[in-house]
């Protein structure tokens, strides 16, 4: 919960120890050390017994959300990303970034709501500051971690969809995602390296097509098309490599793999779309999850020795709160609501003024009714306590 409202070390929870009428008892900052030391000492069967019950409560979330739910179209889309999270002391495992920061580069995996919500991450692999962007092992670790966390119907079903960009691109995790092809589909951008150059330069103008959106437009200054060959040697068998070309945007900076003036992107598309033009698939199916918006703190500074064991601790505490930011709007909030990011959902609703009277042997909550999200409160109170009891 500290988490969740922003904290950013374990000294927080003091926030809500100070409110005993709201949040209950709450234990002590030397407890709670302690019990990071000793999850920490306990290594990966610590880390086992907190990701199965996660899993649980995601399932138990998703079946409540009534349609709401990141399956609620029998699919279910996957991105994994990097994110940069800066140390600002010498921690195990800290090291200098790629972006010239110092910290951890933990590898993410995050559920896309789609239009209707924002994300959900569900899964961290804790890394070095200076780990690979491209590292296979790691993005099939990520990978494993990102499915197990999802319901059973989805960790072996044709319907899930796992998204990455160029750094997903490399021969054993594309073929470790072949091996369950049947199981997954797989976007997956690559790199375009000299020998993808060599063969964009030889495409006759007549092989590009016009480039279509998600929604069916004719992208203007777009165009796709589809490349065979040698190119693909040593990549799994039925693999397909779509190339993009469009106009850069006024000011943009062209890489030497661009060519003609034009900003070139490359991915291989999921692999339900075999025989399905290039056109179609033309919209660049490697997004990223919404690390930002996800407000992923840093290890914290509490006194205690941070070393990696204990930051793995810290990374599912954190998980455990972005859960809760994922869940809570997808259970209580409507309409543009759900589209609200941690920071928007802390200003406007968890950090508003209320009074909690007692009278009666109830105990109520008095919002001021011209707080301009106070309607938002009450209607995800009323939404909540309709939900049935977990326990």
């Amino acid at each position: 919960m500290a988490v969740a409202l922003d904290g950013d070390c374990l000294a927080d929870v003091g926030m809500l120890r100070a409110e005993p009428a709201v949040f209950g008892p709450v234990a002590s900052d030397p407890t709670v050390s302690r019990l990071v030391n000793t999850l920490a000492a306990s290594g990966e069967k610590a880390l086992r017994a907190i990701r199965a019950p996660r899993a649980e409560a995601r399932r138990r979330a998703w079946r409540l959300a009534d349609g709401k739910a990141p399956d609620a179209g029998r699919a279910v889309t996957v991105d994994l990303d990097g994110v940069l999270v800066i140390a600002h002391s010498d921690k195990e495992d800290a090291a200098p970034t790629w972006k010239r920061a110092y910290g951890h580069h933990p590898l993410m995996g995050f559920v896309d709501h789609g239009q209707g919500g924002t994300g959900e991450p569900v899964a961290a692999l804790l890394r070095p500051g200076n780990a690979g962007s491209n590292t296979a092992a790691d993005h099939i670790t990520a990978a494993r971690l990102t499915l197990a966390q999802l319901p059973k119907t989805y960790r072996r079903g044709c319907q899930t969809l796992i998204r990455r960009d160029s750094a997903g691109g490399t021969h054993d995790f594309v073929a470790w995602l072949a091996q369950r092809g049947r199981w997954l589909s797989y976007p997956i951008g690559m790199v375009i390296t000299d020998t993808i150059h060599q063969h964009v330069l030889k495409v006759p103008a007549p092989a590009w097509t016009a480039a279509v959106e998600a929604d069916g437009k004719i992208r203007d200054g777009a165009w796709v098309t589809e490349l065979t060959g040698d190119v693909l040697d040593g990549w799994p068998k039925g693999m397909r490599l779509i190339v993009r070309k469009e106009r850069p945007h006024p000011g943009a900076q062209l890489r030497f793999t661009d060519a003609d003036g034009m900003r070139l992107a490359c991915f291989s598309p999921p692999t339900p779309w075999a025989g399905r033009s290039p056109n179609s698939s033309s919209v660049t199916a490697c997004g990223h999850g919404p690390t930002t918006a996800s407000g992923l703190p840093g290890p914290p500074a509490c006194g205690i020795s941070l070393c990696t064991a204990q930051n793995r601790i810290w990374l599912e505490i954190v998980q455990i709160a972005l859960d809760l930011l994922a869940w809570m709007p997808m259970l209580a909030l409507t309409g543009t609501a759900r589209l609200w990011e941690p920071r928007r959902l802390r200003l406007r609703l968890f950090t508003t003024a209320g009074q909690l009277v007692t009278t009666g042997r109830r105990r109520i909550l008095r919002l001021a009714r011209h707080c301009p999200w106070t309607s938002h409160i009450t209607t995800a109170l009323e939404r909540l306590a309709l939900l049935p009891n977990p326990g």
